[in-house]
């Protein structure tokens, strides 16, 4: 008997839970056979996670208790092996996960890739066939430009979550492959703002408004090119699709790039000018003091992150070139330099209100001076560093690899 095709899998996302639930509803009525999961992490600082399953009539609630309260946990212990279980049940021809409003897909996707249950990960029985990420017109634009913490609304994946609303509510979108929009803006203003965006955060990214749209034309409406859950390769392009270049309603996108490192001291205390006035940024930074790995810096709203994101390919440790993507040794062929190799600076800004101009010159002044670039790669190691060693995660037994590792580096993790 030939072995059964791999269960389609659709992940729902957004930070507003009323459209999460009725995207969710909408896509339990697509056929008799769609199995829609949803894990709340509402009270998961008590250890507890409630687990719904609705298929086929039926809707059951457990409560369920892990030994570590955090998003990953629940991941790894309940969600991929229920996947499993689920795909290879006869009366299931699609899976719904219904991500709780503060899960990322990215992580999710990637995990599902590559955290083994058993001795194989989940992408054996299930196929990722599209990520939808709803958003409440409403309020949508007020989230990814404040500065609320997901603790401050009770949407904390974990007691010691510190991510802002703005930096989950833009990965979600910025992992889509429909943005579902629900509701209306208060004005007109705020949808142009909104749209100008979402036009320069997910450009190629349709979107579908939830109240006009059924299962089937939400379905009709994800591209051939759809990225369906593939993990962002922190060393490919930034920018996908063609966002505008031009300002709309105070929006304005800025691409910065350099081809000498930045000081450290710098850099800390330029590294707020990403945060005031600021939608989101996203790219990579190559600091003096360490010269042999990648930074990853992400902000949105008011919250930053800074990340490690794998050695450079011209690092002692780097990956061999046959390693990679074809996308990043087509970019490093491009910018190879003769003595840096592959190091260089490249961030993409959409600025809101602050002056890109204004930016541009302060990343700029946290660059090393020919001065400095003289005294060569010893010198600069000895520079304060007040970025620091990179150190493991505290819940180093069950956490998920950071999305902002490298992933052509990470290993695989068994259950």
């Amino acid at each position: 008997m030939p072995p059964r095709p791999r269960v389609p899998l659709v992940l729902c996302s957004g930070i507003a839970p009323a459209p999460n639930d009725a995207l969710a509803a909408l896509l339990l009525r697509a056929g008799p056979g769609t199995a829609v999961v949803h894990h709340d992490l509402r009270d998961i600082g008590s250890g507890v996670v409630r687990r719904r399953i609705r298929l086929r009539g039926r809707d059951e609630l457990t409560p369920l208790e892990l030994a570590h309260g955090c998003v990953n946990c629940t991941l790894r212990e309940d969600l991929l092996p229920l996947l499993r279980r689920l795909a290879r049940m006869p009366q299931v021809d699609r899976i719904v996960v219904r991500l709780d409003e503060a899960m990322e897909p990215e992580p999710v996707s990637w995990a599902i890739r590559n955290v083994l249950v058993g001795d194989r990960p989940v992408s054996d029985d299930v196929e990722l066939e599209a990520v939808f990420t709803v958003l409440d017109c409403a309020t949508w634009l007020a989230d990814v430009t404040g500065d609320d913490l997901l603790a401050e609304r009770g949407l904390h994946g974990s007691p010691e979550d510190e991510r802002t609303v703005a930096q989950v509510a833009l990965s979600q979108v910025e992992s889509a492959d429909v943005v579902v929009l629900a509701g209306a803006a208060p004005d007109a203003w705020c949808a142009a703002k909104s749209s100008a965006v979402l036009d320069r955060v997910a450009p190629s990214v349709p979107r579908v408004e939830l109240a006009r749209t059924d299962a089937a034309r939400l379905f009709a409406a994800i591209p051939a090119d759809a990225r369906r859950g593939e993990v962002t390769d922190l060393h490919g392009a930034l920018l996908r699709g063609a966002p505008p270049l031009h300002p709309d309603c105070g929006i304005e996108l800025l691409r910065f790039t350099a081809r000498r490192p930045f000081h450290p001291e710098r850099l800390h205390e330029a590294i707020d000018v990403l945060l005031d006035g600021v939608v989101r940024t996203r790219g990579r930074a190559w600091v003096a003091s360490q010269p042999d790995v990648a930074f990853w810096i992400e902000s949105a709203g008011g919250g930053l992150g800074i990340g490690h994101a794998g050695p450079w390919l011209a690092s002692p440790d780097g990956p061999d070139w046959a390693d990679v993507s074809p996308e990043r040794r087509t970019l490093a062929s491009l910018r190879w330099d003769p003595v840096h190799g592959d190091r260089a600076q490249e961030l993409v800004i959409v600025a809101d209100q602050a002056a890109p101009a204004e930016i541009e010159s302060a990343l700029r002044a946290a660059l090393l001076t020919d001065a400095e670039l003289a005294e060569g790669e010893a010198a600069w190691r000895a520079y304060p560093d007040p970025f620091g060693d990179w150190h493991e995660d505290p819940c180093e037994e069950t956490e998920e690899p950071d999305r902002h590792a490298n992933a052509a580096n990470q290993k695989d993790e068994t259950l």
